[in-house]
């Protein structure tokens, strides 16, 4: 797998956001599912509260697929004020993939998104699109069947991109 060369002075804050809110499962009903089910895991740990999940779902039902920011991926989120407790990411691994109705179709990572604020996440973010600017990283993660092969991926990742 190839990183992209852009260097962070970060310390895999990516890696920290995420922590242990992974799934990986075959399939859903339909996007409303997927980003419940991203959500859920953000909900688990008291990253958010649950109405911010049904923000989630407002905001593409309002402004349409605009979550899906490349091929494969989606990025569900709402307002802090929408029920924000931490800044955390939540990773879903859906290996049929699920259409939310763009040109991006089908979604294999819905990666639930929460900021507590307006800067806390910046530095997530400029590592979570390090990551995605990694050519075939959507097909490697959706290949991966465990957990702890998700984290190593990323992890590699990260890590190369630090040493460049």
């Amino acid at each position: 797998m190839m990183c992209s060369t852009v260097s962070s002075s970060s310390q895999l804050n990516l890696i920290k956001a995420i922590g242990n809110r992974i799934m990986i499962i075959e399939s859903v009903r339909n996007w409303i599912e997927a980003v419940r089910l991203a959500g859920r895991l953000l909900v688990l740990d008291g990253i958010i509260e649950e109405r911010y999940i049904d923000a989630m779902i407002k905001v593409v039902e309002e402004l349409g697929p605009y979550a899906v920011i490349a091929p494969g991926v989606a990025i569900p989120h709402a307002r802090p004020e929408d029920g924000a407790r931490e800044t955390g990411l939540s990773l879903l691994i859906v290996k049929n993939g699920v259409n939310f109705g763009s040109p991006n179709d089908p979604v294999y990572l819905v990666i639930g998104f929460v900021a507590k604020d307006k800067t806390s996440h910046l530095d997530i973010l400029r590592e979570l699109a390090e990551l995605l600017s990694t050519p075939d990283i959507v097909d490697k993660l959706r290949n991966i069947s465990t957990i702890n092969e998700v984290v190593n991926a990323i992890k590699t990742c990260l890590q190369r991109e630090h040493h460049n």
